[in-house]
């Protein structure tokens, strides 16, 4: 019962700052780097009845998931909760995101380019990349070291390691008073999580949007996003062998 881990989502997040590694040489602070965001057309299927996912921890339409709640939905059975959408990348990758936000490429020097999917107003994104450290925790003892930067303003909140049995990965949550590229919003809330997936690489899902609407938000559309989450070339689902 692997592969997509089933998303077992034991939430988690992103990452907004300049890093010395590989992986995060190019994902904070920057924008597109001259990448026009563009409209993502996904390909939406059924979604499951409020029972479902009120089971699963998630309530329909604000996909609201307890911080320590593990959700259990299989991707091959349920489609996205209401408001969302099912996206095959570009970039090989599988994803659920919210209707109507646009998408984005960051090249990276490592893995695949960092995509972003940001709202219409571009106050909230999710963002996508794929991790050069050999394990999450190592990832994050390097991002929160002094080697490297971070957005000004980065208050760190808490990591948690996630790891059961299943699900390998660990979860950053911090504040940042504002984000390279982005707009202003105020404080910037962000939950970073970096994981193992179903192809034995690491990836990070990243969720942000502004501290002043609250934070449940960001951990609901990144618990969606990982429940929904394929990497690239990698067969997800019942084909998959999960039960």
């Amino acid at each position: 019962m692997n592969r997509r881990l089933v998303w077992s989502v034991v939430v988690g997040a992103a990452v907004v700052g300049v890093a010395v590694s590989l992986v995060l040489t190019l994902v904070v602070g920057k924008g597109d780097g001259g990448s026009d965001d563009k409209p993502v057309a996904g390909s939406s299927v059924g979604s499951p009845s409020p029972s479902e996912w009120s089971a699963a921890g998630v309530t329909p339409g604000e996909g609201t998931v307890s911080p320590s709640v593990s959700v259990s939905v299989s991707p091959s059975v349920f489609g996205p909760p209401a408001g969302y959408e099912k996206y095959d990348d570009a970039e090989g990758f599988q994803i659920a995101v919210p209707e109507g936000w646009t998408r984005g490429t960051v090249d990276s020097e490592f893995g695949i380019a960092v995509v972003n999917y940001r709202s219409a107003d571009r106050s909230h994104r999710l963002q996508v990349y794929q991790v050069a450290e050999d394990s999450p925790a190592a990832s994050f003892e390097l991002f929160l070291s002094d080697r490297t930067s971070k957005a000004a303003g980065f208050r760190k909140l808490d990591l948690q390691t996630l790891d059961d049995g299943q699900f390998t990965g660990s979860r950053l949550e911090y504040l940042a008073d504002t984000i390279k590229g982005e707009p202003d919003v105020g404080t910037w809330h962000v939950y970073d999580e970096r994981f193992v997936a179903a192809d034995g690489n690491i990836y990070a899902l990243a969720s942000y949007g502004p501290d002043s609407d609250g934070r449940a938000d960001e951990l609901a559309r990144l618990a969606t996003a990982l429940t929904w989450f394929c990497p690239p070339y990698t067969s997800c689902g019942t084909d998959a062998g999960l039960d």
